[in-house]
Parts: C-alpha cells; sequence; structure tokens
C-alpha cells in the first residue's frame, strides 16, 4: 500500500521557492511604500503652496499661522468662506504619510493696505521630511511663496529660501 503525501524534500523545495520569491518582491514592496509617500508629501506641499496663493491674493499677503488656514474663523473675524486647507493638513504636529512637516513664517507685512490683515506674511516655508530616512521617505521637500517645491536627496529639509536657487520638483 502506498502512503499519500508529501515528502520532506517536495515541502523543503517548496520552501525555498516561496523564499526566493518574498525576497525579491519585499524590496519592490518597500520602494513602493517610499514612492507613495513621496508623492503624497508632494501632493500636500502643493495643496499648502495653493492654499496660500488663495488667502494671498484675497487678503495680501500670506497667513501668519498654518493652523489659519484650516480653521479661517478665528483668525478672519468677517470671513464667512470655506476653509482653506483641510484641518488634517493644518496641523503640522502630526506625522503624515511617513512626513514630519514644519511650518516657517517669513516677514510680516504692515497692514497699509485695507486688503492686508493684521496677521499677513511676505512668505512662508512648509518643509517636509522623512520620520526615519530611507524608510519611510528618502528626500526632504519644501514649498514656499515663490510656489516652488524644493528637495534633497539625504532627506534633510531644504535649507533654501525663496531668493536662493534650490532643486526644483518638475
Amino acid at each position: 500500500m502506498r502512503q499519500k503525501g508529501f515528502t520532506l524534500i517536495e515541502l523543503l523545495i517548496v520552501v525555498a521557492i516561496i523564499g526566493i520569491i518574498a525576497a525579491i518582491a519585499i524590496p519592490s514592496l518597500l520602494r513602493a511604500r517610499v514612492s507613495a509617500n513621496e508623492a503624497a508629501t508632494i501632493g500636500d506641499v502643493r495643496t499648502v503652496i495653493s492654499a496660500e496663493a488663495t488667502y494671498q491674493s484675497a487678503n495680501g499677503g500670506y497667513f501668519g499661522a498654518i493652523t489659519c488656514l484650516g480653521t479661517p474663523l478665528p483668525c478672519m473675524p468677517n470671513y464667512s468662506g470655506p476653509t482653506f486647507l483641510d484641518q488634517n493638513m493644518a496641523n503640522t504636529q502630526a506625522t503624515k504619510s511617513g512626513y514630519v512637516r514644519v511650518w516657517t513664517n517669513g516677514a510680516t507685512v504692515a497692514p497699509a493696505l485695507p486688503t492686508v490683515g493684521n496677521n499677513s506674511l511676505s512668505d512662508f516655508q512648509y518643509d517636509a521630511t522623512p520620520l526615519t530616512i530611507n524608510s519611510t521617505g528618502v528626500r526632504g521637500f519644501q514649498g514656499d511663496g515663490a510656489g516652488r517645491v524644493c528637495f534633497t536627496v539625504d532627506g534633510t529639509a531644504p535649507t533654501q529660501t525663496s531668493s536662493q536657487i534650490c532643486n526644483v520638483l518638475n
């Protein structure tokens, strides 16, 4: 009588094949996750730039606090329109898509014109750096009042300001 089933050698071969496939697939999946995190962060930086440009065109300067873009009513008492930015993106204390976001104010604009608010700035800077370099992201990003998205290849925050040359993302 013949017993049915797999031999130990056959099982070891199958396990070895699965191990080889996993060894090939896992690095690709990790690279895909890093690419997705970077793409989401680039989109967020561009969204912040657009929100600031929208506010700047109506107010004559940029917002003095990114949190005001998410909840403009306390910052603009007479404002009755929609928010400029999603509240999750306006919260720079939270890590999003594996990146830490930091908002930096530029110089304050004197309210010489009636359209310029008291919280208006002449420039801003929005940095996004990977929480864990080479794991959650590879490049560091920055958006500013010039509407550019700059990047570094080592994951640190770009040090360029809007008056200097930066590695501009196309």
